[in-house]
């Protein structure tokens, strides 16, 4: 398992520190549909979060954004472990991923009028 001090750390690394995880500390994977659960809480969390940081409502006493880097790497996380349970590897997933964007993608945005500064 990876040190969690470890700052470079690749995708593939990532999942297999998160399988290890789970398999000893968290003694196992939970169900796809409660991972599904957890992923939602944890995005839910984020956008709380963005919406006081960036949206019109503001933080609560004793609130701020400072949990904001922990909220996405709970994201993270749980993506991980439900890619890890279906047996992908997100390291492939988003190498492919990339290449269909750029494809796709390689002028829409450039000649999209709408992200033209005006």
């Amino acid at each position: 398992m990876n040190s969690p001090t470890d700052n470079s750390i690749t995708i593939a690394q990532a999942q297999a520190t998160v399988d290890s995880w789970i398999k000893t500390i968290g003694v196992r994977y939970f169900s796809p549909l409660t991972n599904m659960a957890i992923l939602t809480e944890e995005v839910g969390e984020v956008a709380r979060i963005m919406a006081r940081m960036h949206g019109d409502q503001s933080f609560k006493p004793g609130e701020n954004g400072d949990s904001l880097a922990d909220e996405l790497a709970d994201v993270m996380w749980v993506v991980m472990a439900i890619a890890n349970q279906n047996g992908i590897s997100l390291q492939e997933a988003f190498t492919e991923n990339l290449r269909k964007k750029t494809s796709r993608d390689s002028s829409r945005h450039r000649e999209n009028p709408k992200l033209q500064n005006n």
